[in-house]
């Protein structure tokens, strides 16, 4: 491995630790990562098993907000989280207004954002009615079953 492959995969690790991320996979043709982190106390030493593979770029990992749904549950906020897996846009289309922001109202069954699976446009509706607080995932990012999408105060 280069140099700046191994500070590219410090900085993974770095990243994955502050996130709390307890497992990571990247699979891109001939390079495969897995990292798996210990619950108790999360080290680099206990985490890498990489292939010798050159190490491109890395982009930006994505990470299942989970210190935001723990704080929002603790304040007594309701979540929406994703049905499905794939990526979340809050706009019907490119340009086009978001269909919820914080501080919007919002009604159980309102289109809330779209999660794009397979090249399907999945409406994703809200499952209660109340305050939009906060939106937890960012436009154009892949996301996980379950994952949190939005906090609401509700009504």
């Amino acid at each position: 491995m280069k140099p700046q492959d191994i500070q590219d995969l410090k900085e993974l690790i770095e990243f994955l630790k502050h996130y709390q991320v307890a497992e990571f996979d990247l699979d891109r043709g001939d390079m495969k990562i897995r990292l798996k982190f210990s619950q108790s106390a999360p080290s680099p030493a206990a985490a890498p098993a990489v292939d010798s593979s050159p190490l491109p770029h890395l982009p930006p990992a994505a990470v299942t907000p989970a210190a935001a749904a723990s704080e929002d549950t603790a304040t007594g906020l309701h979540i929406v989280k994703s049905p499905i897996v794939g990526t979340y846009y809050g706009s019907p289309s490119p340009g086009a207004g978001a269909f919820v922001s914080p501080g919007d109202h919002v009604e159980k069954g309102q289109v809330i954002c779209i999660v794009e699976a397979m090249k399907l446009m999945n409406e994703i509706e809200s499952d209660a009615s109340g305050e939009v607080v906060k939106c937890l995932v960012s436009n154009g990012q892949p996301i996980e079953f379950g994952q949190p999408l939005f906090s609401i105060r509700l009504n």
